[in-house]
C-alpha cells in the first residue's frame, strides 16, 4: 500500500493537534480542580449583598412625564 507523503503528514499534523488539544484541556480541568479544592469547595454567597458604592442591578428607568 502506497500513500502519498502529504497525505501522511496531514494525519501526522491532525493527531498533534488533537493531542495537544486533550493535553490543554487535561491542564484546564486539573487547574479548576486545584483552584476549587484550594476554595474549600464551597463559593460564597453573592445574592442579598449590599452592592457597596455600587449602583443595584435593578432598572432605574425615569418615569414618562404626566
Amino acid at each position: 500500500m502506497l500513500l502519498h507523503p502529504e497525505m501522511m503528514l496531514d494525519l501526522v499534523n491532525a493527531r498533534h493537534r488533537e493531542l495537544a488539544a486533550e493535553a490543554e484541556r487535561g491542564r484546564l480541568l486539573g487547574r479548576a480542580r486545584w483552584f476549587r479544592a484550594r476554595r474549600g469547595g464551597k463559593a460564597p454567597a453573592v445574592r442579598g449583598r449590599p452592592t457597596g458604592t455600587l449602583a443595584s442591578c435593578e432598572r432605574s428607568v425615569a418615569a414618562p412625564a404626566r
